[in-house]
Parts: C-alpha cells; structure tokens; sequence
C-alpha cells in the first residue's frame, strides 16, 4: 500500500476504532437533531466541525501548538455534554436559522477534537521527512470515517422517528441523555488526572 493508502486508511480506522468511541459520541449528539430532510444543514455543521479538526490537527501535528494531553481528553467529553444539553433545547426542527448556535458550537469543539486527533498521529509521524501529505490523507480518512458515522446516525434516526414514529423531541432528548451519561462518566474519570 502507498503512504497516500497508508494515512488514509489510518485516519478512516482511528475514527471507527470502538477506543475512539468518544469521537463517535460528540457525532452523535451533534447529528441526532438531524434527519435525512436536513442534509443540507446537516452538511453545514459537519464542514463546520471539519474546519475546526483539521485546523487544530494539522497546527498541533506541526508543533505549532500544544496542549497537555490530559487536558485534551478532559475536554473531549465535556464538548459530548455541551453539545447534548443543547439537544434538550431543540423543540422545533423546521431550523430556519441561517447560523444557529450549533453551527458555532461545532466548529469550537472542532478545534477541541483535533487536539485529540493529533496526539495519535504525531506518534506515527517520527520518520517522516514531510508530514504534508500525511496530515492530508490522515484527514481525509477521518472525514470518510465520520461519514460513514454521520449516515448510520441518520438512518437510526430514520428508523425510530419514521418508521416507528417514535416523536422526534423525544427521540432527540433520550440519545442526548444518554450520551450526557456517557460523557459525564467519562468527566469523572479524566479529571482525576487533570488535578493531580
């Protein structure tokens, strides 16, 4: 295989790793407000989320900027958190906002995410020359990854509010809740090392 092959598949199977599962759940919650119908905004948000990933992965994997990872896993879950409370607001879903606060939310958090991102791949990055194309297709792979998230969330969706006509409100505010479980779980246990 390639490097080009070798970093994309890298990026792809770091985002779809059950270890990065974190990742998967901060998706979940930014998605789940969203069904098939909304693809457009749906799409907005997700580029939102990439510029803020990318922008920090590739800063952070330059050297250019860096942040204790512990710090980094801490904050993870808290966007998880943020990002779900915001869910329970969400009563109406005909978003007729031009930029809503998720938009903003998504890009912020990006930054955060990408902080995370980089600390795998800097590890893998010691021998080579240039990390140009590396950062590149390591980004790639994690937005085909995310995708392919993004597509199984929404037919999850489509398949609890349409088919078993489960009431989006409700449906919205049971993932979100128990994603806020899960990431307040994972608060608890990374901010040990944070203090000490």
């Amino acid at each position: 295989m390639d490097e080009m092959g070798i970093y994309l598949h890298l990026g792809f199977r770091h985002i779809m790793d059950w270890e990065a599962w974190d990742h998967i759940l901060f998706v979940l919650v930014l998605t789940i407000r969203y069904q098939w119908t909304d693809w457009k905004k749906l799409l907005v948000l997700i580029t939102a989320f990439t510029i803020g990933h990318s922008i920090t992965l590739a800063l952070s994997t330059l050297n250019w900027l860096n942040f204790p990872s512990s710090m980094i896993e801490f904050l993870i879950p808290v966007t998880i958190l943020c990002t779900a409370i915001s869910n329970f607001w969400v009563k109406n879903f005909d978003f007729k906002s031009k930029y809503p606060l998720i938009y903003f939310l998504a890009l912020f958090f990006g930054l955060i995410h990408g902080l995370g991102f980089s600390t795998y791949l800097k590890s893998l990055l010691g021998k080579e020359e240039s990390i140009l194309l590396p950062l590149f297709t390591f980004n790639l792979g994690l937005e085909i990854g995310q995708l392919l998230i993004v597509s199984i969330i929404l037919i999850i969706s489509f398949i609890f509010v349409s088919i078993l006509k489960v009431k989006r409100v409700r449906y919205v505010q049971i993932g979100s809740g128990l994603a806020m479980a899960f990431a307040l779980n994972m608060v608890l246990d990374r901010i040990v090392p944070l203090i000490k």
